[in-house]
């Protein structure tokens, strides 16, 4: 009897998977987890973090609606001799754009950077404040310069060049507060750069909803904070 069904890999290599998924979690769910404790944040409250901006990767909270006009497929009928035949044709149409904001890749990096701003205006740090807003401004440049609207999705970024941009910065700004500084301007400057100062072409992209923070830019907000906080 010929089988239809197969396994794309061995057996043991498949059991073996299954039992890597949960220690790489960990792993990762670990390396997280450190990076929010170098911005000085209790373990209790990073953990909470961390699960915060993985569930909150999935919750869009639509915060406006718009038009936009897009090409759409339509069929009309062509009759031929009495028989009709559909022929399908690009016009174009008004649909309904809803603009939302992504919880793990907006809300979430915004209340630590907001907190940490706190945190050291209550502490009357005022150089290093100046010093994370003198960084995001930056960032935010750079993040703006290499983003671009990616048809259908959002605003897109390359994963690894804000986390660099961060890092950098740190390490030239940065001073005993390194950590601060590379998350603030690692998230915030893609938050800005690259989603809210593409306000005026999200109209362009032709999707049905455009989250800020999520898409393709969540990995730039999330990654960017992340990684530029361990590389430095």
């Amino acid at each position: 009897m010929k089988k239809f069904f197969f396994l794309p890999v061995s057996l043991p290599f498949l059991i073996l998977l299954l039992l890597l998924i949960p220690i790489l979690f960990l792993l990762f769910a670990g390396t997280i987890t450190l990076a929010f404790q170098k911005l000085g944040l209790p373990l209790p409250v990073a953990y909470t973090l961390f699960w915060a901006s993985l569930i909150g990767s999935f919750i869009n909270i639509p915060i406006a609606e718009t038009k936009t006009y897009a090409p759409i497929l339509k069929v009309k009928e062509v009759s031929f001799f009495g028989i009709r035949y559909p022929v399908p044709y690009i016009d174009w149409g008004e649909q309904k754009m809803v603009i939302a904001i992504n919880v793990g890749g907006a809300l979430v990096p915004l209340s630590i950077v907001t907190y940490e701003l706190l945190r050291f205006a209550i502490a009357g740090n005022m150089e290093l404040i100046i010093r994370i807003l003198v960084a995001i401004l930056i960032a935010t440049i750079f993040s703006n310069f290499f983003s671009k609207p990616v048809k259908g999705l959002g605003i897109a970024i390359p994963t690894f060049i804000p986390p660099l941009i961060a890092a950098s910065l740190a390490f030239l700004l940065g001073g005993p507060n390194k950590p601060a500084i590379a998350y603030a301007s690692g998230t915030m400057g893609v938050l800005i750069g690259a989603d809210l100062l593409n306000w005026n072409r999200i109209k362009e992209l032709g999707a049905p909803m455009v989250s800020i923070g999520g898409a393709g830019t969540f990995d730039g907000i999330f990654l960017a904070g992340i990684i530029a906080v361990l590389l430095v």
